[in-house]
């Protein structure tokens, strides 16, 4: 039940488009709360980070856009404790966020005739996958991996994967999962349960969500690897992917250096370089970097 304050918070604070109906940020709203964002913006006010740097997040870990979030005072946008449909597949895209709740009847039947009256479908997961585009992620709070609590099978996760071409971020179950397993699509799940989803609602789309440890946000960016996934605020991704790049470059020299034989970890690792190392990873950093450049 940890889902219920925030949720609660959060009409409090955002209120509803108009009455009886799930729960999102107006564009106005969406635009306050993400008042950082440098990009454009989709019509209903969701961060557009562009596709180039998306292929930039690509080429990152876990643990370099985490570190330098952390340097930015962002101390929870880290998940972790999933299981990983495929651990060596990584996960990028703008995230699309849905909050659920335990079923209430009352709420649920106004929640079902405000769908019907909109011509939405009567379907949870189907809510949340039909507001995907190209390069999204749904993003789902479903409060743990209960009976129950399962945002799609087989079906589900090829419609999300054949509009977005990502996958999904599921603090829940999935079903199915043999059939799931031969999709190229990539889910972070709690467990596989064969339970469909029931004694649930989806009360929110695009609004902040909590998974695991982190607060998500609609267009944060989501980059999972094998160690779990973080969710990058839009102005945090330039920082991010420049400076994971100068730390990977640096790893990239240290290992290579270690793996001569001919120094100690103390020499290259946890201090100051020595004056000719320094200036022997500064000509590799600047060849790297300009190679980047050149190849992208």
């Amino acid at each position: 039940m940890r889902c219920l304050p925030a949720l609660a918070l959060a009409f409090l604070l955002f209120g509803l488009e108009t009455p009886a109906q799930i729960l999102r940020l107006s564009r106005e709203e969406l635009i306050r709360f993400t008042p950082l964002n440098p990009y454009e913006r989709f019509p209903d006010g969701r961060p557009r980070v562009p596709d180039e740097w998306l292929e930039r997040v690509k080429e990152l870990s876990v643990e370099d856009a985490w570190g330098v979030l952390r340097s930015q005072g962002y101390h929870n946008q880290y998940a972790g404790d999933f299981q990983i449909l495929h651990p060596g597949r990584k996960l990028v895209g703008r995230a699309v966020t849905a909050q659920y709740l335990p079923l209430r009847p009352d709420v649920a039947e106004v929640l079902a005739a405000d769908a019907k009256a909109r011509g939405l479908p009567l379907g949870n997961s189907q809510r949340v996958a039909d507001v995907l585009q190209l390069n999204d992620v749904p993003v789902v709070d479903l409060m743990g991996g209960e009976e129950g609590h399962n945002f799609g099978g087989e079906n589900i996760h090829a419609a999300v994967y054949g509009v977005t071409r990502t996958g999904a971020v599921v603090d829940g179950t999935i079903r199915d999962l043999e059939g799931i397993f031969e999709l190229p699509t990539q889910i972070y799940f709690r467990k596989p349960h064969p339970a469909a989803v029931a004694g649930v609602s989806v009360a929110g789309i695009n609004v902040p969500i909590r998974i695991g440890g982190a607060i998500v946000m609609p267009g944060d960016v989501v980059l999972g690897d094998r160690t779990g996934v973080v969710f990058i605020p839009p102005h945090l991704v330039e920082p991010v992917v420049v400076q994971a790049e100068k730390t990977r470059i640096k790893d990239e020299w240290t290992v290579k250096k270690f793996l001569t034989g001919k120094y100690k970890a103390s020499e290259l690792y946890g201090g100051p370089l020595a004056p000719e190392l320094q200036r022997e990873f500064d000509e590799y950093l600047k060849r790297r970097l300009e190679e980047k450049r050149r190849g992208r």
